[in-house]
């Protein structure tokens, strides 16, 4: 919005003419996304309290958290806020990438909270079946998807995909590409919804997957950049730097909120929403494989889910003590603190390697 209002005055005042750099706009949204989460973080807090919008914990769970039971959940309300708000005031809202961001991260945010609502009432910790979850899910990639086609038969985007380490192998996926979409998206937004489980660590990886995401939508916007790296230039996607800006400022505020020990959690309603987020922007800006190295701690989380269920179905027996992998090395004897830093490290990582891999096609 205030790109639209304020930057046709350059002709009359010069200051004005600094709306046109992405790299401004995409600062002032993180730190108006930070802002935004600090200002209404303790009375959003205060108001899960007083409805009694209380974390129900796993029985089976390490045994430090059941100290935890009556936390308020939900506060994934203050995340999608504090992301879609500044997004909107300060990206180019002629820009059709920045409203299926918007929208995906809204639409994953309503599944969520339909979930945590479930789980709220019934006072369990169980919310939407695993199928319901997953069926409504599939049906907004499916959305995505076929969106991303239609603009793809007009010549607006591409349904090719590219791989990292390999420069020119692109195969179109034509029709296929909506099943990839659905893929990536929900593979994203479970991977991060099995990742919260300890105070601050999803949101401190997503802090860094949301930095590291601003870099990759930055050089995929930017024809010149793109050409130089041997990515995939994708006109009109460098606008999605300020989503990711603002992703990273609301990670920030959530964090001051969510660190140990946690005043609130995000719950589902925010571990799907930004999960979304950050799936949605991979697919625009062509980088879908790197979103697996760039994710890597939410890909280790979400497989340590898959290796121990396909473990005990087929042999009987568990491969660690408890999954998702956080749990298992709590029960270890980790402190939640000290998981949670090393998870972070792990993070920062992973996230260097996917920066790494520009150079290396």
């Amino acid at each position: 919005m205030f790109f639209h209002l304020l930057f046709p005055l350059r002709s009359e005042f010069g200051v004005f003419n600094v709306f046109r750099y992405i790299t401004f706009r995409t600062a002032m949204a993180t730190l108006t996304a930070l802002l935004v989460s600090l200002l209404l973080g303790p009375g959003l807090i205060r108001r899960l309290r007083q409805f009694q919008i209380a974390q129900e914990i796993r029985p089976e769970g390490p045994a430090s958290h059941h100290s935890k039971r009556g936390t308020p959940t939900m506060g994934g309300l203050l995340l999608v806020t504090a992301v879609a708000l500044p997004t909107l005031l300060w990206a180019d809202l002629r820009n059709v990438y920045v409203w299926l961001a918007v929208a995906a991260t809204l639409l994953f945010g309503a599944i969520g909270f339909a979930d945590d609502y479930i789980k709220v009432v019934r006072r369990r910790n169980l919310g939407l079946t695993a199928r319901a979850k997953f069926s409504l899910q599939v049906l907004v990639a499916l959305a995505l998807g076929i969106f991303l086609v239609w603009l793809s038969s007009r010549g607006m985007f591409s349904t090719r995909i590219s791989f990292p380490f390999v420069k020119n192998f692109s195969p179109d996926l034509g029709w296929a590409y909506v099943f990839f979409v659905v893929v990536v998206l929900t593979g994203a937004a479970n991977a991060v919804n099995l990742t919260d489980g300890l105070d601050g660590l999803a949101i401190g990886a997503l802090l860094v997957a949301g930095a590291t995401f601003c870099v990759l939508a930055y050089a995929a916007g930017h024809a010149r950049v793109a050409d130089y790296l041997g990515i995939a230039n994708v006109k009109g996607t460098g606008e999605l730097t300020i989503f990711c800006g603002a992703l990273v400022g609301a990670s920030l505020g959530f964090l001051w909120f969510n660190c140990h020990p946690a005043e609130v959690f995000m719950g589902d309603v925010g571990s799907m929403a930004m999960g979304g987020a950050l799936g949605t922007t991979a697919v625009l800006i062509k980088q879908e494989f790197l979103l697996v190295l760039a994710g890597g701690l939410f890909v280790i989380e979400a497989g340590s889910v898959i290796l121990q269920v396909s473990s005990f179905k087929v042999r009987g027996k568990r491969i660690f003590r408890m999954s998702p992998l956080h749990h298992h090395f709590e029960l270890a004897g980790w402190s939640e603190t000290k998981v949670v830093i090393r998870f972070w490290i792990l993070a920062i990582i992973f996230a260097l390697l996917a920066l790494a891999t520009l150079k290396l096609r």
